[in-house]
Parts: C-alpha cells; structure tokens; sequence
C-alpha cells in the first residue's frame, strides 16, 4: 500500500472523475445501477442472519470483505494512499454510520416497527443526495434530479408497503436515513484523492475494527462458533458482492456523475429485492407493487437523462 502524499501522478486515483462528457451515460450510470442492484438482492439473503449474533456476523463480513478489497486492489496495481488529516475524519465517519450504526438503526428499529417503515425511510435517501449533495460539491442542485427524487421516494414507497410504528420507530428510521445519507456524503471529501478504491478500501477496514470490536465486547470472542453454515454463507455473499463489489460500483458512479444524480439510483434497489423476493419463493409482486415499478422508472427515466454529461468537483 503505498502511503505518497505528493503531487505525483502516481497519486492520483485511476478512477478519478473524467472530465466532462468524456463517457456516456450509460457507461457511468452502469455500475451505480449493478451495485444497487446487489443491494437489493441482499434483503432475502440477510433474512439468514436475523438469529445470527449481529455484531460478530457483520464482523466477519468487513473483514472479509478489506482482505478482499486490498487483494484485488494489489492485483489490479491500483495504488492505494494513506489517509492524511482530515481524511481520517471523513472515512471514519462512513465506517461510523454507513456500516456501524446503520446496522445498529436497522436492527434496532425493527423491534419498534414493521420492516417496511425502516425500508421506506432508507428509500428517502434520493432527497437528501438530491439537496445536500451538489452542495457539499460545490455545485447547485439539478432541477430535474430536485424533481424526480420525490417520484422515485414514491415509487420505493409503493413497492415497500408502508406499517405501523412507534416513536422510537419513527427515530430509528430516521437514523437509518441519516446513515444512509452519510455513506455518500461523508464520502465526497475523500474521493478526489481516493478515488473509488481507496474510499472502499479504508471505510471497510476502519468498519471492521470498529465491528470487530463491539463484537468482542457486547457478543463475546465465542459467537463467532454460533454461526450455522447457512449464515456462513449468506456472511460470504454479503462479503463479496454487497460489500466489496458493491461499494467499488457505487463510489466510481458517484465519482462519475455526481451524488445528486447517483443517489436517484437507490430505486434500484427496491426493485432487486422485489425481483429477488419473486424468485426465491415470495411469489408474483401485487398491483401496487408493478404501480410502484412504473414509478421508480419513471423518476429514474426523468432524472437520469444526460447524467454523463456533468462530472462533480469535489472539494
């Protein structure tokens, strides 16, 4: 791992940004969309791990998940610089609340409220992006992603479902939220000098201290033996393509277009699981489900037209 902090060219990231109109649309919305579509995918097969012991579970999987990253990293020679300054700031704060205490929201708000409210307020996220993004870039918000992110909220709503909640409910969904947001947000600092790989990389590792950490203390060393071979599986799937895979796609599109616009492509990921969920079993989706398809669509077709055309400055 190399550690230059110069100006060199060796320290710039292969994935920084392009500039302007140097790609397609399509070639920088492409990995955006696979890697929420493997989010999607992720809610049946983390439906495996509701026994599991959490903290020692999504230990494993982080960790599993760094030793991947930096392999494949070593082995595609993409270089790799330390974190300086501030920086530490920013990559802590995504393993912080994008992996840590978005886990701890999930489960915990779940106890207090129907899957489906957790889900909806995560589907949320475009609005936030949408405003807070461009901003943090530098940039004023696109009109047209400011219109379309409430249809694709809609139309995640639609698919989702809404249930019924408490107080606490409503606050661990709103954390959710938050933490949602954060793994995007906290990232744009960082991303022009880490590029992609760096800012998956570090996150990761720095997700899987902190992970490892709360497992040993709260769960004990001796949970690690409670995991069935099932949720062993279902820690690998999560490991390889939710974590590593998917994070890689999603930082690169956000790199390439911009939070605004990578954030509208969360409405893949209601989409995935709806899919996922016909495939293994849950049978056909009901009206308001194909309704809510429509839409997120629809709001995807309204937003994303022309995304190649406009690469983000990053502070």
């Amino acid at each position: 791992m190399s550690t230059s902090t110069s100006a060199a060219p060796s320290d710039v990231p292969s994935d920084a940004p392009a500039p302007a109109g140097s790609s397609s649309p399509l070639r920088a919305l492409a990995p955006g969309v696979v890697g929420m579509a493997l989010v999607g995918s992720s809610v049946t097969v983390s439906r495996t791990l509701v026994d599991a012991p959490l903290f020692t579970a999504q230990a494993v999987r982080y960790v599993a998940a760094a030793l991947i990253l930096v392999g494949l990293a070593r082995a595609a020679r993409v270089p790799l610089s330390l974190p300086r300054g501030r920086e530490w700031w920013w990559l802590g704060g995504i393993a912080a609340t994008g992996l840590v205490l978005f886990n701890v929201a999930v489960v915990r708000g779940v106890a207090h409220a129907e899957p489906a409210v957790i889900a909806v307020a995560v589907a949320s996220v475009p609005i936030l992006l949408g405003v807070v993004g461009p901003l943090l870039e530098r940039r004023a918000p696109n009109r047209r992603v400011l219109v379309a992110a409430p249809v694709v909220v809609a139309g995640a709503v639609l698919v989702e479902g809404t249930g019924r909640t408490d107080a606490a409910g409503v606050a661990w969904a709103a954390l959710a939220l938050g933490c949602e947001a954060g793994f995007t947000l906290l990232a744009l600092p960082v991303l022009g000098r880490h590029g992609a790989w760096g800012v998956s990389v570090h996150s990761v590792w720095m997700g899987a201290v902190m992970l490892a950490g709360l497992a040993v203390c709260v769960e004990g060393p001796s949970a690690v033996g409670e995991l069935s071979a099932g949720q062993w599986a279902a820690v690998g799937y999560l490991a390889v393509l939710v974590t590593a895979v998917a994070f890689l796609l999603w930082y690169r599109t956000v790199a390439a277009v911009g939070s605004g616009r990578a954030g509208l492509l969360t409405g893949v990921a209601p989409l995935a699981a709806a899919g996922a969920g016909a495939l293994t079993g849950g049978g056909v989706p009901g009206a308001a489900v194909w309704l809510g398809l429509a839409v997120v669509i629809a709001g995807l077709a309204l937003g994303l037209r022309g995304a190649g055309g406009e690469a983000p400055t990053h502070p």
